[in-house]
């Protein structure tokens, strides 16, 4: 066997090297691009991820990864609930910007089409393939994120005849 069919071994504790083959590695799962959002107190707080997933149908529940640290973390904890919207092929840009690092806290969602069921609600990007409301069910610390599992309690489609979701694979957005 070479040591390509063997595979890397990382070490106890991974080195800045397994880390870098790791990222690289698991960038090869192509991962739809979704905006998480979160409303506390007289702030909207959202983040861009490729980290979410359905994990139930019944009750029909999601799960999405945050960075424990981040402002939209604690956002989520604090309110109790959160929105997810899945983006288009055509919201690259507000992919960007919400996945920007050190994004302004006043004004974050100014130039976002969103909408809102609720004055506290979450807000839901407008022209996404789809949006979840969510409440949180349950909160789980894992490395540096927190996996933040949700009931949906509303969801919408919006499936214009041309809408492609918007894709994150090797590392760079795809359609």
């Amino acid at each position: 066997m070479d040591d390509a069919s063997i595979g890397r071994v990382l070490a106890s504790t991974p080195t800045l090297g397994d880390q870098e083959a790791y990222k690289q590695v698991s960038s090869l799962a192509a991962k739809g691009v979704a905006a998480v959002t979160a409303h506390d107190g007289r702030w909207d707080h959202a983040v861009t991820v490729t980290d979410h997933l359905s994990v139930s149908y019944d009750p029909p529940t999601m799960l999405v990864s945050v960075y424990e640290l981040s402002r939209v973390a604690d956002a989520i904890v604090a309110s109790g609930r959160f929105g997810v919207s899945l983006l288009t092929d055509r919201q690259r840009r507000i992919a960007d910007w919400l996945g920007e690092p050190g994004a302004p806290l006043v004004g974050l969602l100014d130039q976002v089409p969103h909408l809102r069921r609720d004055p506290h609600g979450p807000a839901l990007i407008e022209g996404a393939l789809a949006w979840f409301d969510l409440r949180v069910h349950a909160v789980h610390r894992a490395a540096t994120h927190l996996l933040v599992v949700g009931q949906v309690t509303a969801m919408s489609e919006r499936m214009p005849w041309d809408a492609r979701p918007l894709v994150r694979w090797r590392g760079r957005y795809q359609s």
